[in-house]
């Protein structure tokens, strides 16, 4: 049991990093693809990436990206994630 947690432990504190270095690039795709379009759909993915940025900045890495990959969808765009 002790090894588990220590093992999930690990994983956590590997993964934090990683998204929190995926999220300004995910950003950097919503901007490119929207850019100064002005419809609805623009709109609903400028409004969704702020909310990510937020997420971000308050270190909740893994719901900036769930809420950057909506943005995406709104947009009608498909992000390019980190492997």
């Amino acid at each position: 049991m002790k090894r588990y947690v220590t093992v999930l432990g690990l994983v956590a504190v590997a993964v934090g990093p990683a998204l929190a270095n995926e999220c300004p690039a995910l950003q950097a795709q919503i901007d490119a693809a929207v850019g100064t379009r002005a419809d609805a759909n623009a709109a609903s993915a400028k409004a969704l990436a702020a909310d990510a940025w937020a997420l971000h900045q308050s270190g909740k890495h893994s719901e900036s990206v769930a809420k950057y990959d909506e943005a995406a969808k709104a947009a009608g765009i498909e992000l390019k994630h980190k492997q």
